[in-house]
């Protein structure tokens, strides 16, 4: 599927969030965040905001979820947004 360079509106939750040119959320591919209300779900949630609030990223749509959500691999400049949420997971 196609890369698409977007605005981030909105970060829900630690491996989801929302575009300026999107209907439906985008949830990161490879990501288990906590819920919110979980232990740790508030910190992955302000994580991600420092990653990619207000920025533009790069949406490489792999799949959808049962919800309709795209599912996706996001970079923000050379930066995988993926991979450093594994990483601030793990801690």
């Amino acid at each position: 599927m196609a890369k698409r360079k977007e605005t981030v509106t909105r970060v829900i939750d630690g491996d989801t969030f929302l575009t300026k040119s999107r209907k439906r959320s985008v949830r990161l591919a490879n990501v288990n965040a906590p819920e919110k209300g979980r232990r740790g779900g508030s910190k992955a949630t302000q994580q991600l905001k420092k990653l990619i609030q207000g920025k533009q990223v790069e949406v490489n749509t792999v799949a959808r979820d049962a919800f309709g959500r795209a599912v996706a691999n996001v970079k923000v400049g050379k930066k995988s947004v993926n991979r450093a949420m594994t990483k601030k997971l793990k801690k």
